[in-house]
């Protein structure tokens, strides 16, 4: 069997997991295999990821300096499990209108969070003077309530492709992206004495365009194929619903901002992909990727979030809810093997840059490495059923509030977490 007719057996075989947990809010990654396919292809997927991360209150932490920690009374220092379980589906279809021109709508869920901070570590020591308003109050909860983040976008593609001989594939498109989201902080770990300890913003959906560009060379006989994929950034004017609370600094702080809606600018970051493959020997390829995401110039400040910053001691500037220091880098390497006529199989390892250290609490992991099994099963040469599974070693972090960002002060820990991702994917060729 010549390698060429292995491309589509072995690839698809990864399963639509590529991203699952990587750093910041990446989450798909955005791949463009499927455009890259021969003839005309459907194919449709879903990817689940159960992650497992807690931590625990960094020894000595206290949101005012001038107060010993034990004067908190904190009962429980542990943080408790707070990344909730999600799933994202994708969809892409591709079609080769003449011998030189094809055209493709890829669907994925790029962008995303889900954390929510459920262990109850409220105070129970009698606080003195200045922080009894803060007696239900631990790190990340008010009583019972907790911490809370959920980022949702949705992207669809549209991509039309231009190959002048059999080799190339020069390819470009238009990309139309939606984004929302519900952010609440609980705590006095937030501003300091809870003056962002009882904040809640929504951020309604927005959807805004983008593009993206990228060329791939191939040569069918020895299954080798390369290509590299730009998306550019994508700018959101995002409606957003914000309030502050009532204790603390905040009672200072209402009445001078009015809370009126406003627009806020969100915009999600550039990125390239480089994907390359290479039969080895008979029936096995080899494949690899490796992702770049511009996350160091990506921020959310909220316009009442960031007038409101300005009254934190020290911070006449003002910060942002949420940003990162470091870019983001990702790879991912691996083998795929054809075992029958009906058969095919892979093993992957993976690695994941995170996006700098300390990080958000509101996503506190920092990259991971990952290993993936992954098996295809094609009842007819036209359609196929692939499934798999990743194990993520989460990368050790220290957990950061926005006010602390761009210093080495943090106010958790998290270590020794881990996650699984499941991914079931269905194609047909026609």
């Amino acid at each position: 069997m010549k390698l060429k007719t292995l491309t589509t057996a072995i690839i698809l075989a990864t399963v639509p997991m590529t991203g699952a947990f990587a750093a910041a809010l990446d989450r798909s990654g955005q791949s463009i295999a499927a455009f890259l396919q021969p003839g005309n292809y459907f194919e449709a997927g879903i990817s689940v990821l159960d992650p497992n991360v807690s931590g625990n209150v960094k020894s000595g932490w206290t949101p005012n300096p001038a107060a010993p920690a034990v004067a908190i009374g904190l009962e429980n220092t542990s943080v408790g499990e707070m990344a909730g379980d999600y799933y994202f589906p994708s969809a892409a279809l591709k079609l080769q209108l003449t011998d030189h021109f094809s055209f493709g709508l890829i669907y994925d869920q790029p962008f995303g969070a889900d954390a929510e901070y459920k262990t109850d570590t409220k105070k129970t020591a009698a606080l003195p003077g200045p922080l009894a308003p803060f007696a239900n109050q631990g790190a990340f909860h008010n009583g019972t309530e907790g911490t809370a983040v959920e980022v949702k976008s949705q992207n669809i593609s549209v991509i039309l492709g231009f190959q002048p001989t059999e080799n190339w594939n020069i390819y470009g498109g238009g990309v139309y992206q939606t984004v929302k989201g519900d952010v609440q902080l609980r705590g006095v770990a937030y501003g300091g004495l809870a003056a962002f300890g009882d904040y809640n913003t929504n951020i309604g959906e927005d959807g805004a365009t983008g593009w993206l560009a990228g060329f791939a060379y191939q040569i069918p006989e020895i299954a080798l194929k390369t290509s590299v994929t730009y998306r550019s950034e994508i700018e959101h004017e995002v409606q957003v619903t914000e309030s502050l609370g009532t204790s603390g600094l905040a009672a200072t702080i209402n009445p001078v901002l009015g809370y009126t809606p406003g627009q806020t600018e969100i915009t999600t970051p550039q990125s390239v992909n480089l994907d390359f493959q290479t039969g080895v020997m008979a029936n096995t390829v080899a494949f690899a990727n490796v992702r770049w995401v511009n996350w160091k110039d990506f921020s959310i400040r909220p316009n009442d979030f960031g007038h409101a910053s300005k009254f934190i001691p020290g911070k006449s500037q003002g910060f942002d809810l949420v940003a990162y220091t470091d870019d983001q880098i990702s790879a991912t390497v691996g083998i795929g093997r054809k075992l029958s006529e009906q058969w095919a199989g892979n093993i992957s390892i993976g690695w994941d840059s995170g996006a700098g250290n300390p990080v958000s609490t509101l996503g506190p992991t920092e990259g991971y490495w990952n290993v993936g099994l992954g098996a295809q099963f094609s009842p007819t040469p036209q359609t196929f059923i692939a499934g798999g599974v990743k194990y993520f070693w989460l990368g050790d972090a220290k957990a950061q509030v926005a006010s602390d960002f761009g210093t080495a002060s943090y106010v958790a820990n998290f270590e020794d977490n881990d996650a699984i991702a499941y991914g079931l994917k269905m194609g047909y060729k026609f």
